[in-house]
């Protein structure tokens, strides 16, 4: 074997080497999924999601529900063909694995953190309904409850409910007109709706659960847009008055924000 031989044997060994290792070796990256909804104006696992004491609450028809993704775990390995696989399909997306899981090594961790940001988000839901419809948390007393979720993406819908089950559209009307209206969305105390990430696969899970409109914060409409089911409406909210205003205009046929 001549040494020009032997060196493009060797060259080409490395190259393979290098070609596998890249196959193989795990990425910094997660593959998220459509993942479960859930109507908040309805039961989860046998309990009512919304409870609320201290006031009379109406009887509802229609749907809000909130929506979520779900993720390879933290400690998976995510190699270099599933990054492809995920590129060329509509439900799939991949993440960086920082944006998925910001805090924590480990699915106890994250799980924990999760938790504690689904409870700030459903006492921030609470204060922004309530401050919607200038009650006082004095009397008030709202209790939220839905299993096996966690973060802060649900706190808009769970507002919407609450808001729902009080007050409707001020008016004698359901806020949903009897639709499966489906979101996403952070909220603060005073009523400001934030962007959450992952709006295409949620508004894949929406529809796939029988949603045909879906709030989702401004900032995200492109996001929103790129893989938006058939037949799905968009509205475009930045607060939780515009996303009560939207609903009313929706239900009695009026001018709708668009993105």
């Amino acid at each position: 074997m001549s040494s020009r031989t032997r060196a493009l044997a060797l060259c080409s060994a490395l190259v393979l080497a290098l070609v596998l290792t890249a196959v193989l070796a795990p990425l910094p990256f997660a593959v998220a999924y459509p993942g479960m909804t859930a109507n908040v104006l309805g039961n989860d696992k046998g309990k009512p999601v919304i409870t609320i004491t201290g006031a009379g609450t109406r009887k509802t028809s229609g749907q809000l529900r909130m929506t979520s993704i779900v993720a390879t775990g933290p400690d998976a390995s995510v190699h270099l063909p599933d990054i492809i696989e995920g590129w060329f399909r509509t439900d799939e997306a991949v993440m960086p694995r920082e944006a998925v899981y910001p805090v924590g090594n480990n699915t106890e961790e994250i799980a924990e953190h999760n938790a504690r940001q689904m409870e700030q988000s459903q006492d921030t839901a609470t204060s922004a309904a309530l401050g919607q419809l200038g009650r006082s948390a004095k009397d008030i007393k709202v209790k939220l409850s839905l299993a096996d979720v966690g973060g802060p993406s649900a706190g808009l819908m769970f507002a919407l409910g609450i808001v729902d089950r009080l007050d409707g559209d001020g008016a004698g009307h359901d806020l949903t007109g009897g639709r499966t209206i489906a979101g996403t969305g952070t909220i603060t105390a005073g009523g400001k709706v934030g962007a959450v990430g992952g709006v295409p696969l949620k508004t894949q899970a929406a529809h796939r659960d029988g949603a045909s409109v879906f709030l989702v914060p401004r900032k995200e409409c492109a996001d929103a847009q790129a893989e938006l089911p058939k037949g799905m409406r968009l509205i475009p909210v930045t607060t939780l008055d515009g996303a009560v205003d939207a609903l009313k205009a929706l239900r009695t046929g009026g001018k709708l924000p668009s993105c």
